[in-house]
């Protein structure tokens, strides 16, 4: 059975699971549909598109699915898919997609901190952590286990890889390379994420393998020749090809 505030609106078209808690003052529109055991503080606002799995925790002033600040905009039919266990604090924003993919995706087990914004078509893996007031601009793709610190900006169209640290109050256009430490003005490569790696069970031959990797990479003026030289003297696990994979489909190129 739900428990719904009698100081709530739920839009009569809304489609509820099993045992949602859902707080006074919480707004939920039409065409919103939300699974099992979520728990809606007071103030949440679930906009139209909204497509909500199991076990999620959304506290006061969050807003789901909003209208995407793109003026390519107009009106057509898009969604915001979040997953299960999610944790999202105070005032988070996020917005659905635009005809460009069509939906904003947000993955399981992700805690995003206060006040941060997730643009149209995002997508968001699982297991991250974004930290109080970052702002991903539209179609940022964010792999799974990353950890993004407070405050950060990240271009359009840029990609966050796996595993990665970034640096507070970083700002950039150019993608983040997976299990590696981004940092410092103008944000730069500052090593690989070696206590990120260990708690997640990378062993420490496998950790010094990656850090080889990045030497050779980096240690060539045209990332091409670099790659060449990781496949020639590497041995080429599935995290060593998660590296190159991730470079070789670079678009905006990546920080050096």
């Amino acid at each position: 059975m739900n428990q719904i505030s009698p100081l709530a609106f739920v839009h009569p078209e809304a489609k509820i699971g099993e045992n949602n808690i859902i707080g006074p003052f919480c707004y939920i529109d039409r065409d919103t549909v939300i699974g099992n055991d979520n728990v809606f503080q007071n103030s949440v606002t679930i906009n139209i598109g909204a497509r909500i799995g199991n076990g999620n925790e959304i506290f006061p002033g969050a807003s789901i699915s909003t209208k995407p600040q793109d003026l390519k905009f107009r009106g057509e039919v898009t969604t915001c898919q979040i997953g299960n266990n999610n944790s999202i604090r105070e005032n988070v924003t996020i917005s659905r997609g635009t005809a460009s993919k069509g939906s904003t995706l947000i993955g399981d087990n992700n805690l995003l901190m206060e006040n941060m914004h997730i643009a149209h078509d995002c997508v968001l893996g699982n297991n991250c952590i974004i930290g109080n007031s970052t702002k991903f601009a539209g179609e940022v793709n964010i792999d799974d286990n990353a950890i993004i610190s407070a405050a950060v900006l990240t271009h359009q169209f840029c990609r966050i890889g796996g595993y990665v640290m970034i640096q507070g109050g970083c700002r950039f256009s150019q993608d983040i390379p997976p299990y590696i430490i981004a940092g410092k003005d103008p944000t730069k490569y500052c090593g690989v994420n070696l206590v990120g790696l260990r708690r997640r069970g990378f062993s420490n031959e496998l950790i010094d393998t990656i850090h080889e990797a990045y030497r050779l990479l980096y240690s060539k003026g045209i990332l091409k020749e670099g790659i060449e030289e990781i496949k020639k003297n590497l041995k080429v696990t599935p995290e060593i090809q998660y590296i190159i994979d991730f470079v070789e489909a670079s678009q905006r190129g990546i920080i050096r």
